[in-house]
């Protein structure tokens, strides 16, 4: 499944919010830096799907607040 993510990097909290059932909003601690809000947004989303961290890819957007992340499935 492959869903839309706007992230928003540096917050206070972390949190992911789904806005409808392909777009999500998630927030993380992680600076927008050297590839870690990308790690966070991944450790989010897996642990909201409950899949492994493999089955989570950030397919575009790697360097932008708007993504396309695929969570397969088992």
């Amino acid at each position: 499944m492959k869903i839309s993510v706007q992230v928003k990097a540096g917050s206070k909290r972390e949190s992911v919010e789904k806005i409808d059932e392909k777009h999500y909003r998630v927030t993380v601690k992680a600076p927008p830096r050297e590839g870690l809000a990308n790690e966070a947004v991944i450790r989010a989303l897996k642990e909201r799907f409950g899949v492994p961290k493999s089955l989570v890819t950030i397919v575009s957007g790697h360097r932008a607040k708007r993504k396309i992340v695929e969570i397969a499935t088992r």
